[in-house]
């Protein structure tokens, strides 16, 4: 009979529409929930300009690597950076640090990026030359950027490592040319990298000897229109430099990161080229840097100073 076949037909519409009011609604109320934001958590940055050649000649032995882990011990740093690194130092560093017992992973905490290849009568005694990063947390793959060409032999990089754990907490480590028509070429190169890293949802922490002074028009770019003193004006930029709230260290500006005071700055308390940036919008509340007078307990050095750059700490709570 037609009707009961009629019926049979007509329910399984029904059903088949009530199905779908159902379930349709459910799917797009599940894509529409935001997702939750990752814990935010604190950080010690380390970096530290070493010298590793131009005054330590390459030495693993002379003082400079036992300084600088006994510091990175003692300040309980989570993330270091090194520039001017011999590559037998950064080996000699990657021990230091693991006889020491600071890394969680004793074979997954460092990454090195060649500056300057192994080259005979180059420095280093002829090995590789460059920057490093360590971490206390096991780092993932690194990604070494080469900055634009400043007509030198070296060629400058942008070293960065997420952690393992927090694949979108990335550390980088840079250091830019003194060259000054190649200056804006290196920061817009380095400052491209850290939004593209951004867009991509990451937090990004950048320590490194910029080779300008925080109130360079240069790096205007790179500070927040927030950072406004008379020591730092006219920035545009989206970053904090963690060094740059200290009311009594010429704010804005910070505290001198070479070896001596020289009487420059706009303060007149010394040169500061060491500087570690995090994003203004991944900050939690206050931070702060100090830079620490440099060891001077490399013999043979003049002074006996282990670096003509002060070593910079900082700490900054990430979301």
């Amino acid at each position: 009979m037609r009707f009961p076949r009629l019926l049979a037909t007509m329910i399984a519409a029904v059903i088949a529409a009530v199905t779908a009011t159902v379930i349709v609604p459910s799917v797009l109320a599940a894509s529409a929930v935001p997702a939750t934001a990752a814990a935010a958590a604190s950080y010690t940055v380390w970096h530290w300009n070493a010298a590793g050649n131009t005054l330590n000649h390459g030495s693993t032995g002379n003082g400079m690597v036992r300084a600088a882990v006994s510091s990175i011990v003692a300040r309980g740093a989570n993330l270091v950076s090194f520039n001017e690194l011999c590559a037998g130092q950064y080996q000699a560093l990657v021990s230091g640090l693991r006889d020491a017992g600071w890394p969680a992973d004793r074979d997954n905490f460092a990454r090195f990026a060649a500056t300057y290849p192994a080259t005979a009568g180059g420095p280093c005694g002829g090995g590789e030359y460059g920057n490093a990063i360590f971490s206390r947390q096991p780092l993932g793959a690194a990604e070494r950027v080469t900055l634009p060409d400043d007509g030198k032999t070296e060629q400058r990089k942008m070293l960065c490592a997420p952690l393992q754990a927090r694949p979108h907490l990335r550390f980088c480590s840079t250091h830019t040319t003194y060259v000054d028509a190649y200056r804006a070429a290196q920061l817009n190169a380095v400052l491209a990298k850290l939004e593209a890293y951004h867009a991509a949802g990451d937090t990004v922490v950048v320590a490194g000897d910029f080779n300008l002074t925080p109130d360079a028009a240069r790096l205007n770019g790179y500070y927040s229109p927030t950072v406004n003193t008379a020591n730092n004006r006219g920035n545009t930029g989206e970053y904090h430099e963690l060094d740059d709230a200290d009311p009594g260290n010429c704010p804005g500006y910070g505290e001198l990161t070479v070896s001596t005071p020289d009487g420059k700055g706009p303060c007149g308390s010394g040169t500061k080229l060491d500087l570690i940036f995090a994003r203004e919008d991944r900050i939690v509340g206050a931070y702060s840097a100090d830079s620490l007078a440099p060891p001077a307990t490399c013999t043979g050095n003049p002074g006996d100073l282990c670096s003509d750059h002060r070593v910079v700490v900082g700490t900054v709570t990430l979301s």
